[in-house]
């Protein structure tokens, strides 16, 4: 299929322009006018340019891209990555944001799936929008069992920090880097916040409030959306469709 065609769907599917993003949403890289084979994964790296260069495909649709507010200067890095995109006539597709608050294949609302849960209304504010859900169990949860669940279904390594409370009913999810949302959670009353990543000031920040808090892997919780979002372009448009998994471990 054309290329413009399908970057026209995915911007209108993500709604891309409505978020005040860091990441540069859209279509990143032009490449080949012509669609066949696409590519998802989480980040735009060396080895998943190399890895979707080599299986041939057409375009690449990532979470994490290249272009982070703008263009500075083309060496190092940049230069080896933009390099091997260019090189290879790869589309680069991104979106950030965009793909976190998504209420049908969004990481968020993939996570509160992955409990059983329909999202009950947004959360995790950030710069005026909502990019967050949060889901409500129908009876009191241990931590510990939800904490089973996701490490058994996401195949990934769970802490939890059991500040608030040891069993909960209400969880906020924000992907990735979403301890920005502690205090949102705590002012809410949501028992139960999971996310990717969690550091030191954000311990103290959760313990002090106090908010429990799950955290399961940026990488891995940022894996939910882009696989959703891949089995929609391959219901809807028909294309050779396949997720290049690389993982940080963080």
């Amino acid at each position: 299929m054309n290329r413009d065609e399908l970057v026209s769907f995915l911007n209108e599917y993500l709604n891309a322009s409505a978020y005040p993003d860091k990441s540069s949403n859209g279509l990143q890289v032009e490449g080949k006018e012509e669609v066949e084979r696409v590519a998802f994964a989480v980040d735009t790296t060396l080895k998943t340019i190399e890895g979707a260069a080599k299986a041939k495909a057409d375009m690449m649709v990532v979470h994490h891209g290249m272009i982070w507010g703008g263009l500075g200067y083309i060496t190092g890095m940049h230069y080896k990555r933009l390099k091997a995109i260019l090189e290879s006539g790869i589309n680069l597709y991104v979106a950030h944001l965009p793909l976190d608050a998504h209420p049908e294949v969004g990481n968020n609302v993939e996570l509160l799936k992955l409990l059983g849960l329909e999202p009950k209304g947004p959360f995790g504010e950030y710069r005026g929008l909502s990019v967050g859900f949060w889901g409500e169990f129908k009876e009191l949860q241990p931590v510990e069992k939800v904490a089973q669940i996701i490490a058994e279904k996401l195949d990934t390594t769970v802490k939890t920090y059991e500040f608030r409370a040891k069993r909960i009913k209400t969880v906020g999810a924000v992907s990735g880097a979403g301890a920005f949302a502690l205090e949102e959670a705590w002012r809410r009353g949501i028992d139960l916040l999971v996310t990717g990543e969690f550091g030191h000031a954000d311990y103290l920040t959760a313990i002090d409030l106090p908010q429990s808090v799950l955290v399961a892997g940026h990488y891995k919780t940022e894996t939910l959306g882009v696989k959703a979002l891949m089995e929609v372009v391959k219901e809807r448009f028909g294309l050779d469709v396949f997720f290049i998994d690389e993982p940080t471990g963080l």
